[in-house]
């Protein structure tokens, strides 16, 4: 059954959104849903990144919590920025970020807190993901940004991920 849906949540959701959005339930419909929730899955499986094995529950709310308290304190700071002073005196750069963590699912993780965190943005990961590139939108201290990013996010995905 496994080789045939290799990801039942996906399947399901698939159908489930097929049927919506041809508001029918028509015995065609159900069966090309069907077909869709099937195929789609086996055609992007090799997409899909290794199976999440997460360990440290409390690790992960911890840095759950961590987050939320970065981002709410970055959009004050950004809006400082923007409303207090010229555009001159910002001091928007890229920083290169040298990583530790190899499992890709802790590097989508970090990924999304880049990106949803007002002030920074995701630019690139190395192929041999050794570093990574990130668009920082006011930065005053490149050694003290990047040590925040190590010890705040990807200690803690280290833990999650791949201890």
């Amino acid at each position: 059954m496994k080789r045939l849906i290799p990801s039942p949540p996906l399947s399901f959701a698939l159908l489930v959104v097929w049927l919506l959005l041809n508001q029918s339930l028509e015995a065609s419909t159900l069966v090309s849903g069907v077909l869709l929730a099937i195929a789609v899955p086996l055609l992007t499986k090799g997409l899909r990144p290794a199976t999440v094995r997460m360990r440290h529950p409390g690790v992960a709310l911890r840095l759950s919590a961590v987050v939320l308290y970065d981002m709410s304190r970055s959009v004050f700071a950004v809006a400082r920025a923007l409303l207090g002073r010229r555009s001159r005196d910002i001091r928007a750069s890229f920083v290169q970020v040298p990583l530790d963590m190899r499992d890709p699912n802790g590097l989508a993780v970090l990924a999304m807190i880049m990106c949803l965190t007002p002030g920074t943005a995701w630019g690139e990961v190395a192929f041999d993901r050794s570093t990574l590139l990130i668009h920082v939108f006011d930065l005053e201290d490149e050694a003290a940004f990047i040590a925040q990013i190590k010890a705040r996010y990807e200690r803690p995905l280290m833990e999650i991920f791949e201890s």
